[in-house]
């Protein structure tokens, strides 16, 4: 067992079981699942593995609070959501160290995630109080127009490992304040922060069976027969677009609301008039936000040829710089990936890369274990065509690829299945304007590499999903509209 157990102490003696109705309880057939620390291969603790006859309890108990709930006052779902926001934010450091124990990720990085994840619910105990529908006269006359807001119902949150808190947060912030009830299921990977956040809520004064939690390693038979039952009225997911895809044919006979939240590819495009150094700067947060294992992260990086070699050696010199090691320990910048799977994966695209042509900067191979890590890598002249342009690296490797003219920038930016983050590099406003309107993406920055903000709508188009989360527009994925006629006597 690992000797690293700073933020394990927010999970009590029973919670590491499932979360059913507002109690810690085993699966039904004892089975448990190993939480192994991606530093070092160890296991860290263990949870329970669920069956889907739990699953079905689960939904069971949100069905049961689901009226009550949904009358709640809005005022009373915002003040448990506040509440639970100034709890997290006490305890930020121990959930940092818990989600850099089992995700891999820096405590500085994990830090920031707590920071972001907490804001939803902040932002959602303030968007809580502003449900409202309208009230007009028709526009023939003789009669009146009402439209009422209703919570969906019972939901389903299926949710990643590389952000455990946050990917958690944006969902259950909206459908809180939006009065439904829920069933979450966290990555297996990634069980504990989920884990806690329930204690956290149930704290906060959240009411029995409002958020039940079921860990497991049966997601796909859970999923499919939760999915099957009626009363279930609402699926969001983040993860991988194949995954999504099974998720919306197994919603179609129920005609289940949708959230899809699903791969990317994101282009970071640096044009001939950018500022160099703030586009490096930019490609730091754009690329190595947990260490590249986001959905948001730069992909592909689209470099003008009068500056690539520029561009690409300061960028090589400042991912050279950051050292790998555990999360936890001082002085290290970038942390293991989430499993042997997936170094192998970024590995293979690299080699791919070289044999197609392209030239490692830095980084370029795997280091000697023990532990999942990948060095920071940068490459030029990477083909367009090659392979690492049309996969999701989801690691800590970027490269390079030369364009000559604004269209053909655009024209590979476009050329993915995908469409959810994109970033630009230019001091040109005009061309900003162009751009920003020719992009095929949900999400665009500009000069800047984070563009994930609680008070912005958050999501993508084409293969990336539909749906978004954050801002005005999440809490309407979490309601029904109701149209009642009045007459004008």
């Amino acid at each position: 067992m690992s000797t690293q157990t700073d933020g394990l102490d927010l999970l009590g003696p029973d919670m590491r079981g499932l979360y059913i109705g507002g109690a810690w309880r085993e699966a039904e057939g004892g089975d448990r699942l190993d939480v192994i620390d991606p530093a070092d291969g160890s296991v860290l603790t263990d949870v329970a593995d669920a069956s889907v006859g739990d699953a079905v309890d689960a939904l069971d108990a949100a069905v049961a609070a689901q009226e009550s709930w949904a009358r709640t006052p809005p005022r009373e779902r915002g003040e448990i959501l506040r509440t639970a926001f100034g709890l997290i934010t006490d305890r930020a450091d121990q959930f940092a160290h818990l989600m850099s124990l089992e995700m891999g990720k820096t405590v500085a990085e994990a830090r920031g995630e707590v920071s972001y994840g907490a804001e939803f619910f902040r932002w959602y105990a303030e968007e809580a109080v502003r449900i409202h529908g309208r009230w007009m006269q028709a526009p023939a006359g003789g009669s009146r127009l009402l439209t009422i807001k209703k919570p969906v119902g019972p939901c389903l949150f299926i949710t990643p490992w590389n952000f455990p808190l946050a990917m958690g947060t944006r969902k259950i912030g909206p459908a809180i304040a939006a009065g439904c009830t829920m069933v979450v299921k966290p990555a297996s990977q990634t069980p504990l922060t989920m884990l806690a956040l329930a204690g956290v809520l149930t704290e906060a004064g959240l009411p029995d069976g409002v958020l039940n939690v079921v860990t497991t390693s049966h997601t796909g038979e859970l999923s499919q027969t939760l999915q099957a039952d009626d009363r279930l009225r609402k699926v969001s997911f983040t993860g991988s677009t194949g995954v999504g895809r099974v998720l919306v044919r197994q919603s179609a006979d129920q005609l289940q609301r949708l959230s899809m939240e699903l791969g990317g590819n994101a282009p970071f495009i640096v044009f001939e008039d950018a500022d160099i150094d703030a586009a490096v700067d930019g490609a730091m947060v754009a690329k190595m936000r947990n260490m590249g294992e986001a959905c948001t992260a730069a992909n592909r990086f689209l470099v003008h040829s009068s500056v690539a070699q520029e561009f690409g050696d300061k960028l090589g010199e400042r991912m050279g710089g950051l050292s790998l090691g555990r999360g936890q320990d001082e002085g290290v910048d970038v942390g293991p990936l989430i499993d042997e799977k997936a170094v192998e994966s970024v590995s293979q695209l690299v080699t791919d890369a070289v044999h197609d042509g392209a030239r490692v900067v830095v980084g370029g191979s795997v280091p000697d274990g023990p532990g999942y890590f990948y060095p920071p890598t940068v490459l030029l002249d990477v083909p367009s065509d090659s392979e690492i342009n049309v996969q999701e690296i989801f690691g800590p490797v970027a490269p390079i690829t030369t364009f000559e003219t604004e269209d053909e920038a655009v024209r590979q930016a476009n050329d993915t299945e995908y469409g959810l983050s994109s970033y630009v590099y230019t001091r040109d406003l005009a061309r900003t304007i162009r751009v920003a309107e020719s992009l095929d993406f949900g999400m665009v920055g500009f000069n800047t590499g984070l563009v994930s903000n609680p008070a912005a709508p958050f999501g993508g188009v084409k293969a990336s999903g539909f749906g978004r989360e954050g801002g005005f527009e999440g809490i309407e994925e979490y309601l029904e509209t109701t149209y009642v006629a009045l007459p004008a006597g």
